[in-house]
């Protein structure tokens, strides 16, 4: 019963291949140089989005009063 209750995640995978797990790491790897970081453009995009409507919110404001 403390198995179940000490759940902390999955159990790690054991891999079988470690030349398997090292191709599949530098696969990545050159993915990562290749393209950068996923997320990193979308993260700037929307704060690009965010600043602009919280601008355009701000003009109405001013342009109210």
């Amino acid at each position: 019963m403390s198995e179940f209750s000490n759940s902390g995640g999955p159990p790690p995978i054991q891999s079988n291949d470690p030349g398997g797990h090292k191709a599949n790491h530098d696969v990545n790897v050159q993915k990562l140089h290749a393209e950068g970081p996923p997320g990193f453009w979308r993260q700037i995009s929307d704060l690009v989005i965010a600043v602009a409507v919280i601008a355009i919110f701000i003009v109405v404001i001013m342009w109210i009063f």
